[in-house]
């Protein structure tokens, strides 16, 4: 894909990004371990960060003065394969700060070693965790969100399928940044060409093959596993979806965008001219991402406070 085609402003950080090399076990750990170490910016002032054991690790957020009430789950991205909480500091501390909430980031396993349904099932415990802690964090169970970037916001568009068909205490809101939710994109062969900058379809395929088990764009690919499977979208939470229009996942989003629209459920779809996979995590502050951000946390605090 061409340089020009990205936001000025992101050019730069894209033309230096180098390749991840996921397709190997030892790339994987080198990665994972480097995220872990370094992350992707250190936490804003006024917010208290904890860790907690809790089986896979929760990173707990929380405002000066305790918040409004109102939390969010969050889900980092790293195409299911790579990723940790640490990496978004920055960004959830500054969410708890801004929003005035309670922010509870969750790892999960990652594949090839666990696939699906094991990062989901550890998606749901950090759901169900928050809902049984929420008195002692001051929340109110029935003011949370979900929300997640790339493959984590996948996760959380697929807890939220999952707990529509269980019942019980729903999410207030689906708020999705880019979100990784349709394998079949992984089977087009022909998109490998476009090379996309930052996450290409042949690391799509690689991640959805490692969380699946098997190649991805499959007929008996679960609908739990990627949240376009699923027929029928009525009843979900509202939604609120970003995406770059160069990113790989631009068409999918669009279409789950319209999808759930034409199933009654509210949606707004935010699509960012030149935006390339996942730039408001790596490129806070520029004015494209803060831009972004200021839309998105608009609409998530409007969805908590509703």
């Amino acid at each position: 894909m061409k340089l020009d085609l990205v936001d000025p402003e992101l050019r730069r950080s894209v033309a230096r990004m180098p390749r991840l090399p996921i397709r190997g076990k030892w790339g994987r750990r080198v990665v994972r371990a480097l995220v872990r170490r370094r992350g992707l910016g250190k936490p804003v002032e006024g917010v208290d960060v904890s860790n907690l054991d809790e089986g896979q690790g929760i990173r707990l957020y929380t405002p000066a003065g305790g918040g409004s009430g109102a939390a969010l789950l969050w889900v980092h991205g790293g195409g299911y394969v790579i990723g940790d909480v640490v990496q978004d500091d920055a960004f959830c501390s500054a969410t708890a700060h801004e929003l005035g909430i309670v922010v509870v980031s969750t790892n999960y396993r990652l594949a090839p070693e666990h696939p699906f349904p094991a990062p989901l099932d550890d998606v749901l415990d950090a759901w169900q965790w928050l809902q049984k802690a929420a008195g002692t964090l001051g929340v109110d169970p029935e003011r949370i969100a979900v929300g997640g970037s790339s493959a984590g916001a996948g996760l959380a568009a697929c807890l939220a399928q999952r707990l529509h068909d269980a019942g019980g205490v729903q999410p207030v809101g689906q708020w999705l940044f880019s979100p990784m939710l349709d394998d079949r994109t992984a089977a087009r062969r022909e998109l490998d060409q476009l090379q996309h900058r930052v996450w290409s379809n042949t690391a799509n395929r690689t991640g959805w093959a490692a969380y699946l088990g098997t190649e991805p764009g499959g007929p008996h690919t679960p609908d739990r596993a990627a949240a376009a499977r699923r027929a029928d979208l009525r009843g979900l939470p509202p939604a609120w979806i970003s995406v770059g229009d160069i990113d790989l996942f631009a068409d999918e989003c669009r279409a789950y965008a319209d999808r759930l629209r034409d199933a009654g459920v509210g949606c707004a779809f935010d699509l960012v001219p030149g935006g390339p996979h996942g730039f408001e995590v790596w490129a806070p502050e520029t004015r494209v991402a803060r831009a972004l951000l200021e839309r998105g946390r608009a609409w998530l605090g409007a969805r908590l406070t509703a």
